[in-house]
């Protein structure tokens, strides 16, 4: 009997040890062999960390997480909260598009191998992917300002193209549609059911991913739209800047720009070494393994819980994504101390916030068009927009992150209109700078729209050096 139990006793501590033992090898705590071809001998299969509470200190692993945007992670929404006297008249939202593919591949590495194609029962998943495609492979005849009619409308190689939108991507905006459809919709009766062609209003930038997000989002927020009403105008550029883009100051603020983050880089010895090492890895020289960006591709491996890639001389490792994303991080914060991005963000994002804000007024003036506004873009539209809102603690932009512009009316007195400003779903109004002091002088809930009209035609400039007070006096001013 005694003997029976020791042998029960060892057979479970012999359990316990090789379940350690595998949990260790799945995290990277133990390094696994690789083969003389650069093959893994084992699964190199990493697990995500849970992102459950911020850590006490900045960890870059966390941050990447948050930039993910896993769709499984709980999404808070603070859209639609008002005072009950005020009503909804229009919205504004600005996206960056969803999860892609890497826009540029490590050297002598092998591609990721991830599937572009949209398959209802793999992970992740969304209720209504398989209608989403359904509805897709109708609109072949959709009428979209050129060359955005040229574009496929949803995701479909085996193998993704560089830069396409992936299914994790599609579902991201699939879920932030049908949270706005909730709110906007259902709880604040938006739009007519009958709606109009005229009371939206959609653009986007000559990008697949772009287009293909918009179409996921503004599906999830009406689905099985009617493909007559809708239309897709085509924006040339990034910043959305229409017919106002040429602006040599906010290039010259732009280079000064650059050459801070070239100095930050340099005294960065931990990341040149690192740098290095893993062009030793990849056996090129390091100035070309820099080139190529390999943060994109790494994060594009990290956030489909693959294994970084391996070479005969072994692998990059979860140390190499570290330093790098932590260099990131840094040049974000030194970003925001040294102002230069500040000047180029106002110069650049000025001309999409005047356009928002001509849209508020003629609604607010009693204009039933463009209700709701969806822009569909890229970090870099993004970025500029926050930081010229006096957003500073904003995190850089994650995969389908969302910027919302919300106009309130008083039902009790109707001349009288606010706004709202919502970031992922948290309410940043009285973080902007148009509207952080408001609070102090008024005893009013909501911020006027005139602070924010004020602030895009006026004050915006009045931060610049240039002493300027317009626009285009502003970008040809010289000497910046």
């Amino acid at each position: 009997m005694l003997f029976r139990n020791r042998f029960f006793l060892l057979l479970a501590l012999a359990a316990l040890l090789a379940f350690l033992s595998l949990s260790l090898q799945l995290l990277h705590l133990i390094p696994v062999s690789v083969s003389k071809n650069g093959a893994s001998t084992k699964s190199r299969k990493r697990i995500l960390p849970d992102p459950v509470t911020e850590p006490p200190v900045t960890d870059p692993v966390y941050e990447a997480l948050l930039y993910c945007n896993l769709p499984s992670v709980a999404e808070r929404s603070m859209e639609g909260h008002a005072p009950h006297h005020f009503k909804l008249v229009s919205v504004h939202v600005l996206i960056r598009h969803g999860d892609r593919y890497p826009l540029y591949a490590i050297p002598k590495t092998k591609r990721p191998e991830i599937d572009c194609t949209l398959v209802a029962n793999r992970k992740p998943y969304h209720p209504k992917l398989e209608a989403f495609v359904s509805h897709m492979s109708k609109g072949s005849g959709a009428s979209f300002e050129s060359p955005l009619n040229s574009l496929p409308l949803y995701p479909n190689h085996p193998l993704c193209e560089m830069g396409e939108l992936t299914q994790t991507g599609v579902v991201q905006h699939l879920r932030n549609g049908q949270l706005l459809r909730d709110i906007y919709l259902k709880k604040h009766r938006l739009l007519p059911s009958d709606w109009a062609p005229g009371q939206l209003y959609l653009e986007t930038t000559g990008k697949s991913r772009t287009l293909q997000s918009g179409l996921a989002l503004l599906y999830g927020f009406l689905p099985d739209f009617d493909w007559k009403k809708i239309y897709f105008r085509h924006q040339p550029s990034a910043l959305f800047c229409s017919g106002s883009c040429y602006c040599p100051a906010r290039n010259q603020y732009l280079e000064k720009e650059q050459h801070r983050q070239y100095l930050l880089r340099l005294k960065n010895s931990q990341l040149e070494r690192t740098y290095g090492e893993m062009a030793r890895l990849v056996d090129v020289p390091t100035k070309q393994l820099r080139a190529a960006n390999p943060i994109d591709s790494l994060l594009c491996q990290f956030c489909h819980n693959m294994s970084f890639p391996c070479t005969r001389h072994g692998c990059i490792g979860m140390e190499h994504f570290r330093v790098i994303k932590m260099h990131q991080i840094e040049d974000e914060r030194e970003r925001r101390q040294k102002k230069l991005y500040l000047g180029y963000s106002l110069l650049g994002a000025h001309p999409i916030l005047n356009q928002t804000v001509a849209r508020m007024q003629r609604t607010a003036e009693g204009g039933k068009e463009e209700l709701f506004a969806l822009y569909s873009a890229h970090d870099v539209t993004l970025s500029p927009v926050l930081s010229a809102l006096g957003l500073e603690e904003a995190r850089f932009p994650r995969f389908a992150a969302r910027l919302i512009f919300e106009l309130w009316q008083d039902r009790g007195k109707p001349t009288q209109h606010a706004v709202r400003v919502l970031y992922n779903g948290g309410d940043v109004t009285f973080h902007t700078s148009f509207c952080r002091d408001h609070h102090k002088r008024s005893p009013k809930p909501m911020c006027p729209l005139e602070n924010l009209v004020r602030f895009v035609r006026r004050d915006m400039f009045a931060a610049l050096e240039s002493g300027s007070t317009n626009y285009y006096d502003a970008c040809h001013t010289e000497g910046v």
